[in-house]
């Protein structure tokens, strides 16, 4: 077995003195946190994948509609004009990182990020299954190119375009539905051009990435692990080395040496390259395979597990440790915050939205001593059901009147109409402008929604101040 490569800490853990990059092979680990990793990777890779399978209220759990400017998240239906809210689900969902990376480190990367579901409990497994362990992997990789060689790739690279087509497609499917999409694969290319241009491109991404581009995706582009200097501290959970109890290393049995043999088992496991010894590293994305590793060597020597662990720099120079710091109290306030107005915000949408505008023209007309306005209303259903919507406007002043309020709307499912009002008042009783609202109400399906608009006119005496 070659030697453990441990970097120059100048450099990135997979780049080599040369500037030439080092490919990482790593070996195959079991025990807790690995069954746990694995587990919850399959229950994330399931709710990926059926996601756009489940309805919910008629339409799939999860379903961007661009096209129809509608998006379906698990029963609510938000229509382009409620997109302000993304914006507080956003930022809700960077500040509990946050939070989370205060407390755990690195959790997300090992536990839930895609990149590391997809790379390590798909693309590798595939990789293990076709090639072997990571010390065959590495001899296949510095061998000739041969018939055995040329078969495993063939094979690997096939399975790996397979589930990178699989994932390209399922992401497509959250914008245009499952039974849209079948429809796309079993037409022509010709007929959905942009769809077939999309996966191609979207499937080229995705198997560049997982079959070649793979850890440095962490390492270069994504900017959370440049992040985590901020946001972690001494108390944050982390995976760390006990090194007060492992140093001096020394073989087992050896006089005076610590718990650490030197095996550099938790250097071969790593899937990023780093040797956990050094320290708390940019490139770790605390997934525990150290962990498991070196608890296996400490169970097959007769020592205590826990050389390599959870914990935080604070518990492991033996400091005290605390939870509740002034950092999670400022996370929490702004999270309790954009929560807040998340719920303010999805509580106060209804599912008719009414809208109206002043129609192209003057803002007045002046016709045989009537001051008339002229709006065009839009009424917008949001729910899989039709909508009969009446019209009231109220805050008029004596004298003006309201045409295109007489009759019912019926606005189909996930549809709208346009209307126009029109506002009306005698030159006479013209007062100067003034503000009305518009309702629009379903009692059957308690909506009522209003808004207000202006009444113009020319200028009388005491119109302005």
């Amino acid at each position: 077995m070659p030697p453990a490569h441990h970097p120059n800490r100048d450099t990135v853990t997979t780049i080599r003195e040369d500037g030439s990059r080092r490919f990482l092979y790593p070996a195959d680990v079991r025990g807790r946190f690995s069954l746990a990793r694995r587990i919850s990777a399959l229950l994330l890779i399931a709710v990926y994948a059926l996601l756009p399978w489940i309805p919910v209220g008629g339409y799939p759990a999860v379903f961007l509609d661009v096209a129809a400017r509608r998006f379906h998240l698990f029963g609510l239906t938000l229509a382009a004009q409620d997109i302000w809210l993304l914006f507080f689900l956003i930022t809700g969902l960077g500040f509990l990182l946050f939070i989370v990376t205060a407390l755990f480190g690195r959790l997300w990367c090992g536990w839930a990020c895609p990149q590391t579901v997809f790379l390590d409990h798909v693309y590798r497994r595939i990789e293990r299954w076709v090639e072997g362990d990571g010390v065959q992997r590495r001899t296949l990789a510095d061998a000739p190119w041969g018939p055995g060689k040329i078969a495993r790739a063939a094979v690997k690279h096939a399975a790996y375009i397979v589930v990178s087509l699989g994932i390209a497609h399922l992401f497509l499917a959250y914008y245009v539905s499952i039974p849209a999409l079948w429809a796309m694969m079993t037409g022509a290319p010709g007929r959905h051009w942009a769809a077939f241009v999309f996966i191609a491109l979207a499937t080229g991404v995705v198997y560049f990435n997982f079959a070649w581009f793979r850890e440095q995706l962490c390492i270069i582009i994504c900017p959370y692990g440049r992040l985590q200097s901020v946001l972690t501290d001494d108390h944050t959970l982390i995976i760390g080395y006990d090194a007060a109890r492992g140093e001096p290393r020394g073989p087992a049995g050896a006089h005076a040496a610590g718990d650490c043999i030197a095996c550099d088992r938790c250097v071969r496991v790593c899937p990023t390259g780093i040797d956990i010894r050094q320290g708390l590293q940019m490139e770790c994305i605390g997934c525990a395979a150290c962990v498991d590793a070196c608890d296996e060597v400490m169970a097959h020597t007769g020592r205590p597990p826990g050389l390599v662990r959870y914990d935080s720099l604070a518990g492991l120079a033996r400091k005290p440790k605390r939870i509740w710091r002034p950092r999670l109290a400022i996370y929490s306030v702004l999270l309790l915050f954009g929560a807040t107005a998340a719920t303010w915000g999805v509580l106060s949408i209804h599912p008719v939205l009414l809208t109206a505008i002043r129609l192209t023209g003057a803002p007045y007309y002046l016709d045989q001593g009537i001051v008339r306005n002229q709006y065009l209303v839009r009424l917008v259903n949001k729910q899989n059901s039709p909508a009969t919507v009446r019209l009231d406007v109220s805050g008029l002043r004596p004298g003006a009147s309201a045409r295109g309020v007489e009759d019912a709307i019926e606005v189909p499912p996930m549809g709208e109409e346009l209307r126009p009002l029109i506002i009306e008042q005698s030159r006479s009783t013209y007062q100067g402008p003034f503000a009305f609202r518009v309702h629009a109400a379903d009692p059957a399906e308690g909506v009522d929604v209003g808004l207000s608009l202006e009444f113009l006119g020319p200028a009388t005496a005491g119109s302005y101040p």
